[in-house]
């Protein structure tokens, strides 16, 4: 539907001059409102009972039936005695058919002088226009919010994404798709708790701000209480405390829930982010695999409809069973070194130097296994695929496998070069433990500062006996973006991480 003439000129390139004449006129239309006692902003609610896809989706069960709709002003067609606008709400856009013979004079003078953006009420009447499209006639037209900034264009005023991740209460008003991604996020963190809670999973909460930084390695983010006069944490992970929970007796525990790395932004990467961690006792990372799996299947079917997903150029299948490789041999594959026949760190480092793999002077045999994953196989990963047994070197929290001790029992799952989850079998030994934080200890102390600390109240709670248990992380964005086939984390994202204007 075109807008006016007045509403056309708005949502074109101008000059900051003629912005500035715009935003002008915008107020002075709010004050003369105001002077004459319609000002919109005194108005506390309106009774809204139908929304635009109600109607669309039922024009049989709704024709000629009175409903009452509100939204946002975004095009508007005057023609003398009688107007089109489009009304977007929560759900969609919907045409609204305006005449002065049925709202009255004095409300259509007023309904003409609305802006595009404007936030209207109208109750009427579904019908059908002779065109064919489904239509709201209004009986009553009320300005329940004036707005006094302009909106952008689709095509030519919102095209820098930077602005859009600034405003995104923009960017969903001028590009309903995106909205339809947050939509589509919603539900699939919804069917994440529905697949946990039929398998007997407890949601809890534990604490966002901590005093020893735990559970991954990564740097954090410190800050200060004041009336404890201590330096605190945010949780770079939600491991620890739902461990200890195991430990206290409740066999199956999730959370969901924000956590902060103070580390690079790039497409896969955010300060803050939404994780998924879940711990079952008496299983192991093979359980695991089995309900990761179970998982993204079930989750990608619910919200979807589909197993299958498109992402980077590549057809995805997560119905299928999904491949399982040790690292070593994923290592083998990819770069031709066989570290099973690499006797100690001094070999390691000399391929590495061959190889071209950037290593520190600290890093041990199985750090070295780990930097050739992944420089040589992350990227060359397309088909789900469960990479397991990692170094101990780099699995701190990760129970041993008995017939190899220097690797774990512990995987990764990658999906066209990317990595959507992490599971152990939970190393309950709390001498090994105590040794393996010492470990982390001496590396923060030569300069890592993303090793861990010891928690000696996490010590503790191992002590009195935590059962077998396997545990699995999930980046809850990076699923988002394969079940919505987005390439930019900041695409799932609200409100992504921005450096402040001024700075």
């Amino acid at each position: 539907m075109a807008q006016n003439t007045n509403e056309n000129s708005e949502n074109t390139q101008v000059s900051q001059e003629e912005l500035s004449a715009l935003l002008k006129v915008r107020r002075e239309k709010l004050d003369k409102l105001q002077s004459e006692g319609k000002d919109p902003f005194k108005i506390v609610k309106y009774p809204v009972d139908t929304h635009s896809t109600d109607i669309l989706n039922d024009f049989e069960g709704y024709e000629g039936k009175n409903v009452v709709i509100a939204g946002r002003l975004m095009a508007k067609r005057v023609m003398g005695k009688a107007s089109f606008c489009n009304v977007q709400d929560r759900t969609g856009r919907i045409q609204a058919y305006v005449s002065k013979n049925d709202i009255g004079e004095e409300s259509y003078a007023d309904f003409k002088k609305f802006d595009i953006g404007d936030i209207v009420g109208i109750k009427g009447f579904v019908f059908r226009t002779k065109m064919g499209e489904i239509s709201v006639h209004a009986q009553e037209v009320v300005l329940l919010s004036k707005s006094l900034q302009i909106l952008p264009e689709k095509f030519h005023g919102l095209k820098d994404q930077e602005l859009r991740y600034r405003q995104r209460y923009m960017d969903v008003i001028v590009n309903p798709e995106i909205k339809d991604v947050f939509l589509k996020r919603s539900a699939i963190i919804k069917e994440i708790r529905n697949v946990l809670d039929e398998k007997g999973f407890l949601e809890v909460e534990t604490p966002v701000l901590q005093t020893i930084p735990g559970g991954a390695a990564a740097r954090p983010f410190i800050t200060h209480h004041n009336a404890l006069d201590i330096d605190m944490y945010c949780r770079i992970a939600l491991e620890l405390p739902l461990k200890r929970l195991i430990v206290g007796g409740f066999e199956r525990v999730y959370e969901i829930g924000r956590v902060f790395r103070n580390e690079g932004i790039d497409l896969r990467h955010n300060p803050e982010f939404t994780l998924m961690e879940l711990y079952q006792a008496y299983t192991d990372y093979n359980g695991m695999m089995d309900i990761t799996e179970e998982l993204f299947r079930e989750v990608a079917r619910r919200v979807n409809g589909r197993t299958t997903v498109t992402y980077g150029g590549h057809e995805i299948d997560l119905g299928k069973t999904f491949n399982r490789m040790t690292m070593v041999d994923a290592v083998k594959k990819f770069s031709g070194v066989d570290f099973d026949q690499v006797k100690d760190t001094e070999e390691a480092k000399r391929i590495a130097k061959e190889k071209g793999v950037e290593f520190e002077d600290r890093h041990a045999k199985g750090d070295i296994i780990n930097l050739f994953f992944e420089e040589f196989v992350e990227k060359n990963i397309v088909e789900p695929t469960f990479i397991m047994d990692y170094p101990v070197e780099v699995s701190p929290l990760t129970k041993r496998k008995p017939d190899k001790p220097e690797f774990t029992e512990r995987f990764e799952l990658f999906i066209v070069g990317r990595e959507y989850g992490n599971a152990y079998s939970e190393l309950n030994d709390p001498i090994d433990q105590r040794k393996r934080f010492e470990h982390q200890e001496a590396m923060r102390a030569a300069g890592d500062d993303e090793a861990n600390m010891i928690d000696e109240d996490f010590m503790t709670a191992l002590e009195y006996g935590m059962p077998p248990t396997g545990g699995l992380g999930v980046g809850i964005d990076r699923f988002v973006m394969l079940l919505t086939e987005q390439t930019s984390i900041r695409d799932v994202i609200l409100f992504p991480t921005m450096r402040p204007l001024d700075k």
